[in-house]
């Protein structure tokens, strides 16, 4: 494979059938990996690179006396000398420096913001490829900015990725003044953008987009390169008058700035994502209702068993005997074997491991996917296989058409094309190896600007759900009462409609925050920390969200967060308490949860089963631990295998150009 010097200073092999810059998909064997794995975990423990990124933000903070006096076009003139310099040596440590010292003094003018030591220390880390874990709070989104703004005048396509198209316009916006000020251009993608307009905004020198729209654009192009991925072919087109390079999106992989990177490299990475086209089927209505049919004659577990933990049917010799007796008179696919079982798995599952409110809602006669992670609706997004098609038949909903895939691709394989990349998280340490084994990022800890005062009050279990929205509503009354806003965090759209019911009827005002009302994210969540103010949000209110405390909150405990239902990972836990007692300001949070929740059934049953009958605290304690790293372990083992499938798939899908 041939090496080229990347802009930025790296030596890295790129994709011969690529139009644009980007790295080929890296292969290791599994003794290798699982050494990436331990290396990564040791090294983000040690202190060493945490030393170095402090010595050299300091650097940063010493030319801040010679910039002050310095007016702006002398500051632009002092850009465009360094400009040419790093262009001429990329890896020069001290115009790097300076470069950083040009934007925290741009910041400060156009921001009225002047980034801390640790906020230099993490955009440093960002600008080298690095993981890095600042707490919640702590600023990364000007954190980035240097780092972004260093790498543009360095001529590389920069891309700041997001985990939804509001934090990316939230984002964009709040930057852009320092951008400008550098004569950099600045564009955010949105979803319903056009072709043509997306193909401006990633022109632009920085773009910010979410991983959603990011990682589909690029699938829209290896479609568009089909049938003339090599040199040659491609040249041949543009001389004969074909569409050339200029008709692609993206202008290459150059660097992207991946905020919450955890969400979008482990969270996310459970399913491939699916470029597809809609294949007409009249029939397809009608083969639906009949699944449903008789999947609803069939019992568990005489029929079929439910393995609640990987959420999946396991169809019994007894089901596969109804089902053939049942489907008997209705004929034609229903005679073949393998479809009629599938089908009826697919039903069944349809039936009992999909739920209304918890995974999908109904949205203008459309059921729409809601992301377990974040608690947003993703209504560009289905199901394959056909399970939409049978969710939507369940509902009584038209049926769409069934989905032909055209191009897949994990998330996992998709970043590590970038010629550099990084990334930003509240909580990355617990995946240090997983970063290090699959994306070669190194994670690193960027310490406190200021000292955390918020506390923990611990976990209530309690033995159903009906006794867990008392106490929560309880607890909730008796804040309200002293004035102190509290924030519910609950997992499902469901959960959070309950919890909102058992408020109103104790005579409380919750607002609510969940996919139904994403459209008031930002009116909501600007009122969530005024005195006395009562917030029910499912993870929209998680990853991302600031909130601002009103007047005389601080002096009250700050905000206070109830957990309702623990995540199947407990960074998902720590960024909803991450809402509370940010840059050192006061904050409360606790736990009220039930035995009846789904984590401890799904993943833990036999202790739950203990833990019934000696509900002591110990163990309490130790049942969530269990069914979290159960969790973890299954979800990464889900993401190993995608990437495998990924790989087998790739000469049959052939999207990507050439076998690598």
């Amino acid at each position: 494979m041939p090496e080229v010097q990347g802009i930025l200073g790296f030596a890295r092999p790129r994709l011969g059938a690529s139009p644009y810059a980007e790295l080929a998909d890296p292969r290791g064997n599994k003794v290798d990996l699982w050494l990436e794995r331990r290396l990564g975990a040791l090294q983000a423990r040690l202190p060493f690179g945490r030393w170095r990124l402090w010595r050299r933000a300091g650097r940063v903070l010493a030319r801040e006396a010679a910039l002050m006096d310095l007016d702006d076009d002398a500051l632009r003139a002092r850009t465009d000398v360094l400009r040419a310099r790093l262009l001429r040596t990329p890896s020069d440590s001290a115009a790097i420096e300076d470069a950083f010292a040009l934007v925290r003094e741009a910041g400060a003018r156009c921001l009225g913001k002047r980034l801390y030591r640790v906020q230099i220390m993490a955009a440093l880390a960002l600008f080298e490829g690095r993981l890095v874990e600042m707490a919640t709070g702590e600023g990364k989104t000007l954190s980035a900015t240097p780092a972004a703004v260093v790498a543009a005048l360095m001529g590389m396509p920069v891309h700041v990725v997001t985990v939804n198209d509001y934090l990316a316009a939230r984002d964009a916006s709040e930057t852009e003044p320092v951008y400008q000020f550098f004569g950099l251009t600045v564009g955010v993608i949105d979803s319903e953008q056009d072709p043509a307009e997306r193909r401006k905004v990633y022109a632009c020198d920085v773009t910010y987009v979410s991983n959603n729209n990011m990682t589909f654009d690029y699938l829209r192009d290896r479609i568009g390169l089909r049938g003339r991925r090599g040199r040659a072919r491609r040249r041949t087109g543009v001389l004969t008058g074909g569409a050339g390079p200029g008709d692609l999106l993206l202008r290459g992989l150059g660097f992207a700035i991946v905020d919450e990177a955890d969400s979008v490299f482990v969270d996310e990475a459970r399913t491939p994502l699916i470029l597809s086209a809609t294949a007409d089927d009249a029939e397809a209505a009608q083969l639906y209702a009949s699944a449903l049919d008789v999947a609803r004659r069939m019992r568990e577990p005489v029929h079929f068993r439910i393995d609640r933990m990987n959420r999946h049917i396991v169809l019994e010799e007894e089901g596969k005997a109804f089902a053939a007796e049942w489907c008997a008179p209705l004929g034609r696919i229903w005679r073949v074997r393998r479809a009629r079982e599938e089908l009826i798995q697919q039903a069944l599952s349809a039936l009992y491991l999909f739920e209304k409110g918890r995974d999908y809602l109904i949205l203008e006669d459309a059921v729409q996917i809601v992301d377990e992670y974040t608690g947003r609706v993703m209504p560009d997004r289905s199901w394959q296989g056909g399970l939409h098609q049978m969710i939507e038949a369940k509902e009584g909903v038209e049926v769409t058409g069934r989905k032909e895939t055209l191009a897949r691709i994990t998330y996992q394989r998709f970043f590590r094309r970038y010629l550099r990349l990084s990334g930003m998280t509240g909580t990355g340490m617990e995946l240090a190896g997983e970063f290090r084994d699959t994306f070669n990022l190194r994670t690193v800890r960027v310490p406190r600007n200021r000292r955390l005062r918020r506390r923990h009050l611990g976990t209530r279990m309690c033995r159903t759900d009906e006794r867990k929205w008392d106490r929560v509503a309880d607890r909730v009354a008796a804040l309200h009462a002293r004035g102190l806003p509290v924030l519910v965090g609950t997992r499902s759209v469901e959960a959070s409609d309950r919890a909102a019911a058992v408020l109103i009827a104790r005579g409380l005002d919750p607002a609510v925050l969940n996919a139904r009302q994403d459209a008031e994210e930002a009116d909501i969540i600007s009122r969530a920390g005024l005195r006395g103010a009562i917030t029910v949000a499912t993870n929209i209110a998680g990853r991302g969200t600031d909130i601002a405390l009103g007047e005389g909150v601080e002096d009250l405990g700050g905000l206070h967060v109830i957990l309702t239902e623990f995540h199947e990972s407990s960074r998902i836990d720590r960024q909803l308490y991450g809402r509370t007692g940010r840059q050192g300001a006061r904050g409360v949070t606790q736990a009220i949860v039930s035995l009846e929740d789904e984590l401890f059934s799904r993943f833990a049953p036999l202790l739950l089963r203990v833990v019934r009958v000696l509900p002591v605290w110990p163990l309490t304690a130790v049942l969530r631990i269990v069914a979290q790293r159960r969790a973890e372990a299954e979800h990464a083992t889900t993401r190993r295998e995608q990437t495998e499938m990924d790989r087998k798939l790739e000469r049959s899908l052939a999207f990507t150009g050439p076998v690598e």
